[in-house]
């Protein structure tokens, strides 16, 4: 391949494209077939991009109003490099996911995810629009990895989990993502007021337009392959760090920066609040067959922590059957959202004849049960979880996990020696909790006994402390 303006361009249009047919849901875990990572003080990894996560979008459109200048900044950007056929790969290395095991689940992962935004969205679900929003916005997050992965193996020869400042600029989309599901499920559930959704969308696609911008032209404003997202801010001066008693190893270069580890882990407490929300929002509903929402966003749940667990172990070759375990996570989460979507929207009325794009006759029986149902209130109830009550949770859950991690490792064996059964473990270990909190919470509503569960309590007329 030449490269040449034209041709990235081509390619650029293409990236797209492609991922618009190809990719799906949860948790950013890049693919790569390099040795792992050594005890030496600085190590510089050259990785093959690879990206994953929910993909399709109307809502493209919304964020990128010009695409063709878009492309062509990516050609600029790309076309300023000498590539050699090596380097080429790297530039379409996203698309070596389809000749993989992951390539495979992620594929098969995106009609069912589709399947279950339709489902949702049906009308008679009485759904919050913001809520909806936050899941449709999940596909935005997705796209913004395609410019992120080119632009990090096109000029740096990295993939973009080991590009700090354009992997973490992307991870906030996914944070913004699980915002507006809490927010719009929380709201909506209290009698705390409902934001005006007309408000929130421009600020959110705007941010993605931001992300967008931000990645064409990080190069020409200096950014190098592993700087740091937000210059690192927040993070402890390397002699500081060097001197904390329990230190035995010099982190690598491709480690995560605090922001970074930050947007992660606030990810996956969002999800845990929103999991809790939707099983409430049963109860908002009187329709009990939300919490089977919950129980199926399990597997999407334990995707999100194979993530956190390959960027814990500084993403070793020796453990790229987490690629593939999050991936058939993927594909079994989205298959179960869709299952639940579907039990939830017969419920509420729909039938076949939703399909029918013809406009239905005022008086089609079908179209007058789910009208009445749409505008039904909510049974909304008096909360102390505020919107501020949850920032505060979320945002003291999120620092102190971030620290903990990134420099508490630096006294382990472990992250520098992986191991899959650990590995595994870790997986496992946290949705293991959360079946066993929702499992618990579940036995006390319907009058059974339940059991004690360590810094997860829960009783019988409260909200659960992780709300």
């Amino acid at each position: 391949m030449i490269i040449t303006k034209q041709n990235c361009l081509r390619v650029a249009r293409c990236a797209f494209i492609m991922m618009v047919l190809t990719e799906s849901t949860t948790g950013f875990v890049p693919q790569f077939r390099q040795s792992s990572l050594t005890k030496s003080p600085r190590v510089t990894n050259n990785y093959k991009l690879n990206m994953m996560e929910p993909t399709v979008v109307d809502v493209i459109t919304d964020t990128i109003p010009n695409m063709h200048s878009m492309a062509s900044a990516a050609g600029d950007v790309i076309s300023t490099i000498n590539m050699d056929a090596a380097s080429n790969s790297n530039l379409l290395s996203f698309s070596d996911q389809g000749n993989s095991l992951a390539g495979i689940f992620f594929q098969a992962s995106l009609l069912p995810y589709l399947t279950f935004l339709y489902f949702l969205g049906y009308k008679a679900n009485r759904i919050p629009a913001i809520g909806n929003l936050g899941w449709q916005y999940l596909l935005l997050f997705v796209a913004s990895t395609i410019p992120g992965g080119i632009i990090a193996g096109a000029n740096y020869g990295y993939k973009l989990a080991d590009c700090d400042w354009l992997h973490g600029s992307a991870e906030v989309l996914l944070t913004v993502t699980n915002v507006l599901i809490v927010l719009g499920f929380q709201t909506a559930s209290t009698n705390n007021g409902i934001p005006d959704i007309s408000k929130i969308r421009p600020v959110v696609f705007a941010l993605a337009a931001a992300y967008f911008a931000f990645a064409f032209t990080g190069l020409s404003l200096g950014f190098e392959g592993h700087s740091e997202f937000l210059f690192g801010i927040g993070g402890l001066p390397d002699d500081v760090v060097a001197s904390l008693p329990w230190v035995k190893y010099a982190e690598p270069a491709n480690a995560l920066s605090i922001p970074t580890w930050a947007v992660h882990f606030s990810s996956v407490f969002e999800f845990l609040f929103a999991m809790n929300l939707i099983w409430n929002f049963a109860e908002v509903t009187n329709n009990p067959r939300w919490k089977g929402l919950t129980w199926a966003m399990l597997p999407l749940h334990a995707s999100g922590v194979a993530a956190c667990t390959y960027h814990f172990f500084y993403n070793p070759a020796s453990l790229q059957f987490l690629v593939d375990t999050q991936a058939g996570l993927t594909l079994l989460g989205n298959t179960c959202v869709a299952i639940a979507a579907y039990r939830i929207a017969i419920s509420n009325g729909w039938t076949l004849s939703e399909l029918n794009p013809l406009p239905k006759s005022s008086t089609d029986p079908d179209g007058i049960i789910s009208d009445s149902l749409a505008v039904m209130p909510l049974n909304t109830v008096e909360s102390d979880a505020t919107v501020a009550s949850l920032a505060g949770k979320l945002l003291a859950l999120t620092l102190v996990t971030s620290y903990v991690v990134k420099y508490g490792e630096l006294g382990l064996d472990l992250p520098f020696s992986p191991n899959g059964f650990v590995g595994t473990a870790m997986i496992c270990s946290v949705p293991a909790l959360t079946t066993a909190y929702f499992l618990n919470k579940s036995k006390i509503e319907n009058g059974e006994e339940g059991f004690t569960l360590p810094f997860l309590n829960s009783d019988g007329d409260d909200k659960p402390k992780m709300s």
